[in-house]
């Protein structure tokens, strides 16, 4: 997993005494991330704005990545894009912020990567397709109809 040298823990620390309005831009690219044994995003791209607001740091986030699926109708590999957005608030005080999801730690670092497997994983279809017009598999036979017609199909055209 890519945990162990994580490129999405990122130092914030310097914004807390910056003015409100105040930010940087990230660019970070990772080969791969491993969620399990059978998930992995690879090419993963983001672009990364954390801000200084009145609360905190807000965070902004926009990724892609691709992966490997399995079409559902003719269970065929395929190569799926993924993309995500979403923003996140880490407060400065717990007591000034008491419905805050998240604080900004004492170190000023926070960790994106949770965030970033869950919203990529959100995204994965629940059923994959690997073309919107994928003709599946014949049922009885079991040919990949969309590169053969079996004779099981020709006899339905027949006589339709």
């Amino acid at each position: 997993m890519m945990k162990s040298n994580n490129l999405f823990r990122l130092n914030v620390g310097f914004l807390i005494n910056q003015a409100v309005g105040s930010y940087r831009q990230f660019e970070i690219d990772a080969p791969f991330i491993q969620i399990d044994e059978d998930t992995r995003f690879n090419n993963v791209k983001t672009d990364i704005r954390v801000s200084r607001v009145q609360q905190g740091i807000l965070v902004s986030v926009e990724a892609g990545a691709v992966i490997d699926l399995e079409c559902v109708r003719c269970l065929d590999p395929y190569v799926q894009t993924i993309d995500c957005n979403f923003d996140e608030l880490y407060a400065f005080h717990i007591r000034q912020n008491i419905g805050a999801e998240s604080y900004l730690p004492e170190n000023g670092f926070i960790d994106l990567l949770p965030l970033l497997e869950e919203y990529l994983t959100l995204e994965i279809p629940i059923s994959p397709l690997c073309d919107e017009n994928c003709k599946g598999l014949c049922d009885v036979c079991g040919a990949n109809l969309n590169y053969e017609t079996c004779i099981h199909h020709q006899e339905s055209e027949i006589k339709s």
